[in-house]
């Protein structure tokens, strides 16, 4: 069942979706050669309670850390550990807070010093297939239009849009309904409604769309080993244009505690 979504609770996510916001763009400002996850992830944590909130991901299903963290071949779920980055490295960082009860969740993917053209090229096609997919998250519409405004984007550019994971509901919990596939299928394609909130997250192998997990149980890589990016929003659907509620608004942050 879908859960719609109030104005007051939309409220309470937007604050929430800052929180995440500002912990992602400091990390991006921080990143570096030298750097390690776990470093990344400690800062994602502290800023994150600071705020007054809680990392969503920390023992979700028994994820150990705060952070998700993917470089290179690693598509998701990346666990934050003792790997130092290097120049040429791209860092998926996949992040989410509890604020009030309410979940928000949003990605981005980092280069790492000077990155090749190729791999600059995945980041930016993965990007802008996020930001098509919200395009196309208004009433009237179906899911699938997100889906086929995504995959489109991707195939058009020579990528390939993974398969095996997809983006979901959000609200009181971290995974509520529906499934938001990034490539066109023919099952639930529920047609848009105000109220619903949404994360919708693209993720794009430089090659094959197949994906394997890692003996961890968590790390998701590319099969052939090629390079991936993943980018991620959490929106509302409106009356009119969709609204992403996991933007920076420092006039909604709460006060660093």
């Amino acid at each position: 069942m879908i859960i719609l979504k109030s104005s007051s609770e939309i409220a309470i996510m937007r604050v929430a979706g800052s929180i995440v916001a500002a912990v992602l763009e400091e990390l991006r400002r921080v990143i570096r050669p030298g750097i390690s996850l776990k470093q990344l992830d400690k800062k994602a944590e502290e800023l994150t309670k600071n705020f007054g909130a809680i990392p969503a991901f920390k023992g979700y299903n028994g994820f150990p850390a705060a952070l998700c963290a993917s470089v290179n071949d690693e598509v998701v779920h990346g666990i934050p550990g003792n790997r130092v980055l290097k120049s040429g490295d791209i860092v998926g960082l996949d992040f989410g807070a509890i604020y009030q009860d309410f979940y928000a969740d949003s990605a981005i993917t980092v280069p790492v010093g000077d990155i090749s053209p190729e791999a600059g090229k995945l980041l930016k096609v993965t990007e802008e297939a996020l930001y098509k997919g919200i395009a196309a998250a208004k009433p009237g519409n179906r899911l699938y239009d997100i889906s086929g405004a995504i995959q489109r984007h991707v195939e058009s550019n020579g990528f390939s849009v993974v398969r095996d994971f997809v983006g979901h509901g959000i609200g009181r919990k971290m995974h509520e309904a529906p499934q938001i596939p990034n490539f066109v299928g023919n099952d639930f394609n529920p047609r848009l409604k105000p109220g619903m909130t949404l994360a919708i997250e693209p993720m794009v192998n430089e090659g094959s769309y197949e994906v394997e997990v890692d003996s961890d149980n968590w790390t998701v890589r590319t099969n052939d080993r090629k390079f991936s990016a993943h980018f991620e929003h959490t929106i509302a659907i409106t009356d009119g244009e969709p609204e992403i509620l996991t933007l920076l608004n420092t006039e909604i942050l709460p006060r660093k505690v």
